[in-house]
Parts: C-alpha cells; structure tokens; sequence
C-alpha cells in the first residue's frame, strides 16, 4: 500500500509541474521553456562510466524535468567514489538549491551526504543506494528494489530448470549490482558471480569467453547492463554456449535483441523516470515543501520486459526514454 501511495503521489507531482571510460565530465543545461524560469539550481552527480547508454536515460529524464520546472540543471559524472564525493562538494561550494545523486559506494560518500545537509541544501538519492539513502540523510530515494529485481530473475530462471547462472558485475563495489546477483542466488543456489571491466567492452567479451568456454555448465548468464549483454551475445558465439541470456536494463539494441529473441527478457529500472523524479522531487521540495514517497523509497522498478510487451516497449527504447 505505501509503494501504491507513493506512486499515486508521483503521478500528481508529474501532473502539477508539466506544462565504456572512467574520466569525469560536465555539462549544464538551463532550460526553462515548459515551466518558465524558478531561478532554482540543482546539480545531478552520479557514478556514470562514459559511454555507458544507461546514463543517456537518466540524464535525458533530468533534463526534461528541468525543462518543465525552469529549472538550471548542471550534471557531473565520476566512477571513482572519491572524485563523485568531492564533486558533491564542489556543488555545495556553488550553493545550488538542491542536489540529486547515485549512492552506489554509500561509505565513501557519507561525508559529502553529511556537508549538503549542514549546509542546509536538500539532498535526493537516486539509482543506487536504496538500503542506505536514510542512513545517509538524502530526504527521498528515486529506483528500483534491487533485492527484489534479482528475486524475480533468479524465480523465472528456477522455473526455466536454470541451475548454474552466471552474474556478471561490471563495476567492483556497486551496491546496487552486488544485490540483484545476490538476489538471483537467493532464487539459484548454483549462482556463480564473475567481475569484468565494464570500462572495456572487449575485455569483458574475452573474460566471459573464456570462462564459458571453461565452463560448459554454464546455462545461464544474467548480465547487469544492456551493453554487457551486448558484449555477452559476442562472448556466446565465439564460446559456441548455448546459455540463454537475460539482462538488466535496456537500450536499442538489447530490446531489439529481445525482439529477435537473442535476449530471453530483461529487468528495466526505467532510469529516464529516476533521473526525471530526482529533480522533480527536489523543486517540489524547494518551492512547496513536498515529501514524495512518504519516507519510503520510491519504485521506478523491477519491470519486465520480453517478447511479450517488447513491441510496444522498443520505440520509447529507441527515442531514450524507455
């Protein structure tokens, strides 16, 4: 009921405010066309690798709901934790009315968390850090239930026969990928986790060859990124596996993969709707005090994707914001 609730709510906030490498990079973007111009400044920081067509989602969502609040929006990206906490703080040191930011490594980013709330700037999570975001002190939390997502894979494998899955995390440390293949063992026992470079995308083809082609077992892999699976579908050719493949997350190419049945379905975050809550949340919070979720995160996932809906799914996947 308190998930229904707070969905119930997002659905008004929208109605009321409408009208791979590891360097960091920034961009702004002021928009205020739809809304007209608040004045408001946030900053979006997240954990992005550059490359990753994950993170156009997000940013094309956050964009858009700049766009409709008139609110100036600047994004800032780094996967090292130290770099994203110390550009947490550099937006602090700019006084943006309110900030928007992964927590995949919650520890190393417990310090800038604390500076944003003493210096009396709103502060959201979002993506990554679901079982920490209160801890931390962010007010609201915008993703998916991580656990739950890796449930549901591992439940779906169970009921294919699967019994040694192989879950890919392609970036060490992530809390939000160490939960979903944690997940999926709770369902298959045989869950047998392998760390690639999600950074080289022809290191992670060789590292899941190898180890397919080491392990005939093998009969199942789940992917934790739409281009991991991509890199997957090359690594099963030239290993001659016969695994099937599921994955998390989307981009063009992996729900056409759906579509050609290469890919067996895939567990969608719906990251454009978590960029786009992040900053709605925050301008609902800075111009009327509104508390969405009612101090519970907000579910912008699981959601399943596979042959079944992909029809109707693939041309919002195909325009960026599905």
């Amino acid at each position: 009921m308190a998930v229904g609730a707070a969905v119930a709510a997002i659905a008004l906030a929208l109605t009321a405010c409408s009208g791979g490498g590891a360097t960091k990079s920034t961009t702004a973007a002021n928009s205020g066309s739809g809304g007209g111009n608040s004045g408001y400044k946030i900053a979006m920081i997240t954990h992005e690798t550059p490359g990753d067509t994950f993170w156009d989602k997000i940013r094309a969502g956050a964009e858009q709901a700049a766009k409709d609040a008139g609110v100036k929006l600047t994004y800032s990206n780094d996967p090292d934790a130290s770099k994203q906490a110390q550009l947490i703080q550099t937006a602090i040191d700019s006084k943006v009315d309110g900030i928007a930011t992964t927590l995949v490594t919650p520890d190393a980013l417990a310090g800038s968390v604390k500076a944003a709330r003493a210096a009396g700037i709103p502060l959201v999570g979002f993506n990554s850090g679901i079982d920490q975001y209160k801890q931390l002190g962010a007010l609201m939390y915008f993703g998916s239930d991580e656990n739950l997502a890796g449930n549901t894979v591992g439940e779906k494998l169970a009921a294919d026969g699967v019994k040694h899955p192989l879950c890919v995390i392609q970036a060490a440390g992530s809390v939000a990928l160490e939960a979903r293949c944690a997940g999926v063992k709770d369902k298959v026992a045989g869950t047998e986790n392998i760390q690639v470079n999600g950074a080289d995308d022809s290191s992670v083809v060789s590292s899941l060859q190898a180890k397919l082609a080491q392990d005939s077992s093998i009969d199942a892999i789940v992917t934790l990124g739409a281009p991991i699976a991509m890199d997957a579908l090359k690594a099963m050719s030239q290993a001659n596996s016969t695994a099937k493949l599921v994955t998390f997350d989307l981009n063009e190419q992996a729900a056409q993969a759906i579509k050609d049945s290469k890919i067996e379905f895939s567990v969608d975050q719906q990251p454009y709707v978590q960029g786009y809550m992040a900053v709605t949340a925050l301008y609902l919070y800075i111009k009327n005090g509104n508390d969405i979720g009612g101090g519970g995160p907000v579910l912008t996932g699981p959601s399943i994707v596979d042959r079944n809906n992909i029809d109707k799914i693939l041309p919002f996947a195909k325009n960026n914001t599905r």
